[in-house]
């Protein structure tokens, strides 16, 4: 199909699409049956918003976005988060200067293009609201004076889900600033063993010094022109009447089924419905699509809501999450 042609000619170029589809093909032959987060990652990236991921450790979560940032224009750095850790850890101080007598801003790690807050429920809730500002903000303010973030800006957070001891855990207004939460588990057969080639293959490499040096073949010009690309593909009126319902349904699923408002506390607010939204869109032109269809809305559903659903106790106790209700809703929504 066609790319979407909404966008001025002048405003943006006609080859974003196949520089993150270049991008998707080069992470898919380094991180090996891990295709939803390699998915995910983009269509963060389109939708200038932020991953939660959670699983076990040792499943790529850091070398996705490691071999992500080798592969744009920008910058990365790692955060590991621990129970010590500052704010000014995160975003930087003013330094005094006694040669000049005054107090000059020392950049924090927080100042790249993509980073990787490893373990975030493991620091306090200063550190993790100083994050969180951040991200929703895209600037950090020190004392009296505010410094712009770099653009593009993307955080991918990670959880452990099996150590919980001595964490923080995040609260959902926190956890509602983040695009989507990704889980991620154990890769198949046939992926570990192409897992255990590709890492022989890299240990010789490294071993004879001839590991290869990934290119960098997205601009951040080719970013924002995808950025601006989504937003004008086309969602005809019912499909975002669809979108919008099952949004609604989050809120009161009573329509759907009496027993169903029973599992809910509190359901998706507006910045939910948008995230829908732009995961949609992101979705269906990462698949050369030059509109947006009910299965792009039902595929970035469970990611784009499960983190913004909260199920009651009474749900819990009969041992329902948050995808059980999306999974029920997603069944009862009729789609427009």
């Amino acid at each position: 199909m066609t790319r979407p042609t909404a966008v001025p000619a002048e405003a943006a170029t006609d080859d974003s699409y196949p520089a993150f589809d270049q991008v998707r093909c080069r992470m898919q032959e380094k991180i090996i049956g891990q295709d939803k987060l390699i998915d995910r990652l983009l269509i963060a990236l389109l939708a200038d918003g932020h991953l939660l991921v959670e699983g076990p450790p040792g499943l790529a979560k850091t070398r996705a976005i490691k071999e992500l940032a080798q592969l744009l224009e920008g910058d990365f750095h790692r955060l590991q988060f621990t129970p010590d850790l500052l704010p000014g850890d995160l975003t930087g101080t003013d330094i005094y200067r006694p040669e000049t007598a005054e107090f000059v801003f020392q950049q924090g790690p927080i100042f790249h293009n993509l980073v990787l807050a490893d373990e975030i429920n493991r620091a306090p809730a200063k550190v993790q609201s100083a994050l969180l500002e951040a991200m929703e903000e895209k600037q950090v303010t020190v004392g009296r004076r505010t410094y712009p973030l770099p653009r593009p800006f993307l955080v991918m957070a990670t959880q452990n889900p099996i150590e919980q001891e001595g964490t923080y855990p995040l609260p959902e207004a926190q956890l509602d600033r983040f695009l989507m939460q990704v889980n991620i588990d154990y890769p198949k057969a046939d992926a570990e063993n192409q897992i255990l080639e590709l890492t022989r293959r890299e240990a010789a490499a490294s071993a004879m010094d001839r590991a290869e040096q990934e290119t960098a073949i997205l601009s951040r010009q080719q970013i924002f022109d995808g950025r601006s690309q989504i937003l004008a593909l086309h969602m005809a009126p019912p499909v975002q009447a669809y979108l919008v319902h099952l949004a609604l349904a989050t809120r009161d699923p009573s329509p759907y089924g009496g027993h169903l408002a029973r599992w809910v506390s509190f359901g998706v607010s507006p910045r939910g419905t948008i995230a829908l939204d732009r995961c949609a869109r992101a979705h269906a032109w990462l698949r050369d699509k030059d509109y947006v269809s009910p299965e792009d809305v039902q595929a970035v559903l469970f990611d784009a809501l499960r983190h913004r659903v909260l199920i009651s106790f009474e749900a819990e106790a009969e041992g329902h999450t948050p995808d059980d209700f999306l999974l029920e809703l997603l069944q009862r929504v009729p789609v427009a």
